[in-house]
This record gives C-alpha cells, structure tokens and sequence, in this order.
C-alpha cells in the first residue's frame, strides 16, 4: 500500500476534537492494517498505555504514544502479510495497571487461560475447513473412561468416531494428547468432520485424552507413556474395529504435549506409525545446564538432550510444526534434521503466528490430510 498511513493523516489534521477521532475510528476500527504495517488504537484516559503480545522479534510491550489534545493513543510496527497475533492492552493510572482485550477490536481468540484480541494481517484467512459446513454429515463424540494402573486413577476421555461409522470396517486412529482443549479451542470435531466429508482425511477414529497433571505426566512420564501404549490403545482395539498395525496409529499433541507424544513414540518404538507435533516443546542444551524455561522444562531438556545424543527411529513420518513468533522457533527448526538423519520422513511447516490454539488449529487440515491421506490414497498394512 502505498501514501501515508491513516492515523498520520488524522494526526496531521488540527485542531482535533472527539468528532474528528469518533469518525476515525467508525471508518477504520483497530488495528488498522495497512500493508505490511499495523496501527494499534486504544481511547480512553490513562498516564501509559502499551500493547502487551508474545511476538518474538518485536519489543514487548509496544508503548503508545497519545495523539495531541485527544484521548486517542497508538503505535504502529511492521506485521508481514500472513501474520496473526494475539495480543491485549494495557493501560497504567498512577501505580494501577489493567490489562484487558482491545475494546475496538471484535475479534477474539480463546484458550484455557482466557481470551485474547486477534490482528490478522493481509494475507492470512481462517481455513474454510475450520468453519460448520451443514453439508458435512457430522460424527459422534462419545465420553468414555478406562481404570488405568500406570497412572493409578480412572482416565476419562472422548472417543470421535466419524460419519457413516461401519463396524464392518476397519479404521486407523488417532490418539490426541490435550483432548479436551483441542476440542474446545481448535474445533477440532468441526475440522475432522468437514476433512473427512470433503475426502482430504480417511475417515479415522480419534480418541481425545485430557491430562491429569499435566507439567508431570507430559515430559517424559512412564507411567504415561505405559496407559497410552499399553492400556488405552489395546482397551480401544478390543471395543472398535481398528487397523491393528503401526501404519494406521498417530500420536499428536501441541507443546508439552507434543513432548508427551515423541516421548510415548521413544519408549515404545515402532508401535505408532507417524506423530503429528505442533509447536512442540522441544528445548534442548548444546553444553551446560542453563535453558531458561524454569524447572517445569528440566525433565523435558534432559529428555531432549539424550535423545539428541543418540536419535533414533520410533515411527516412520512426522508432521512437525511451529509459529515463526514463538521462542520453540528455533528448537524445532533445530530438530528437524535430527529426526530426519534417523531415515524417518519428516514434513516440517512454519506459520507467522504465536504458541495458541488457532496456529495449531489452522495447520490441522494439512498435517492430518498428509498424515490419513483420503479414501484409496493411503493403504495402511
């Protein structure tokens, strides 16, 4: 885009009054996306105000400058096209500071630790797979629950079995660490449904297993490890007309999770055929001790540093991806050719986004579709 941006225009106009800035922000709204830059607005009475965003690559917070004789603050940066951010703003009065979603911005994005205002760029678009299609005949969810005495509780979790289910077949599967939040914030039933209906993914069985300590049972855990391979999956086989071979079985998860299911894969090799990694939490040490992730990462580094030492193959593919704004950038752009030098067939994508739900909700449709070709793409053994 070329000319000046818009609130230069508007800064340039005197005197400015609450008419002019109220014109302002009905015509252009927040952010104002203007090529490869983005204006982010704020209006109200306040001594600082700042963006506040996980952006690697861009000073934290954003401060903001008020514009002359108005109420009207913003800043401007450079957001390349394709880019999506989450982000809040934060304001200070005296020694009070509140931090809360852009009033002037509509568009939210939610997870377990609440919501947050999104700025999408030019060039980036929700999938249409992400969307309800009534056309798309719908699965079932069905909440089941398995005693387990690796994790020495009852492990609840829903079973996705998809449209036109026939015992009569057999169905691949697909284990989901972090279940229930893949569910709640990825749509991850709405995603399955319309990528089976439109033939990108073999109808699959996807079972979608929470957590129960979470920083515990994740990086590593045996115990894990032991009812994912050994309790739940020969539970499901016996109940549901499964493929039971390698090839037709994935493990999948985001962050720790995606740490729960290398880690799963590396005890128990060559029981699951692929695993699907979103911004998986993959810290390492090239030498010393010191990885600044806190002790919740220490079990996680140790387990990435004696892989690292020895990489094995544990499965034959793996969809791998990552956020571009995100710390776990260069780890995972890191560990790419460590898996690859195992002889396993890795497909590594990157996206102008940060560590949420819908950077791993948006790679689902091309992960899974590589992953579970459809119907008479793939023959599984």
């Amino acid at each position: 885009m070329t000319g000046r941006l818009a609130i230069n225009r508007l800064r340039d106009r005197a005197p400015l009054d609450g008419t002019a800035v109220d014109r302002f922000l009905t015509r252009h709204g927040s952010p104002i996306i203007e090529g490869e830059r983005a204006t982010f607005l704020w209006r109200g009475e306040a001594d600082a105000a700042q963006v506040r965003h996980r952006v690697v690559g861009l000073p934290d917070p954003l401060p903001m400058k008020r514009l002359p004789e108005t109420d009207l603050w913003a800043v401007t940066t450079v957001l390349p096209g394709g880019s999506r951010v989450e982000y809040q703003v934060e304001i200070r009065r005296g020694h009070l500071h509140e931090q809360f979603n852009d009033p002037l911005n509509p568009r939210l994005a939610h997870s377990p630790l609440g919501s947050s205002s999104v700025c999408a760029s030019l060039g980036y678009q929700v999938p249409e797979w992400v969307r309800f299609d009534p056309e798309a005949r719908p699965g079932t969810l069905v909440e089941q629950s398995l005693r387990s005495k690796a994790l020495r509780r009852e492990q609840r979790f829903h079973v996705y079995l998809p449209a036109r289910f026939n015992r009569a077949l057999r169905y691949p599967l697909l284990v989901v660490h972090d279940g229930t939040d893949y569910l709640n914030f990825a749509a991850m039933k709405t995603v399955l449904d319309n990528l089976i209906h439109r033939l990108d993914v073999d109808p699959l069985v996807a079972v979608f297993v929470p957590p129960g300590d979470r920083l515990r049972e994740y990086p590593n855990h045996a115990p894990h490890a032991r009812f994912i391979a050994r309790e739940l999956v020969p539970h499901l086989l016996e109940r549901l007309p499964l493929v039971d071979s390698p090839e037709a079985r994935c493990l999948m998860g985001s962050s720790f999770g995606g740490i729960a299911s290398l880690s799963t894969a590396v005890r128990y090799p060559g029981f699951f055929g692929s695993l699907l990694l979103q911004s998986a939490s993959l810290v390492f040490t090239d030498i010393g001790f010191e990885h600044g992730g806190g002790p919740a990462f220490d079990p996680v580094v140790k387990f990435v540093n004696r892989y690292r030492s020895r990489p094995t193959a544990v499965v034959d593919r793996i969809y791998q991806s990552c956020g571009v704004y995100e710390p776990l950038i260069t780890p995972n752009r890191s560990m790419v050719p460590v898996f690859r030098q195992t002889g396993m067939q890795v497909r590594y994508i990157e996206a102008r986004d940060g560590h949420n739900w819908e950077n791993w909700r948006d790679r689902l449709g091309d992960g899974l579709s590589w992953l579970f070709p459809g119907p008479q793409k793939f023959v599984y053994e």
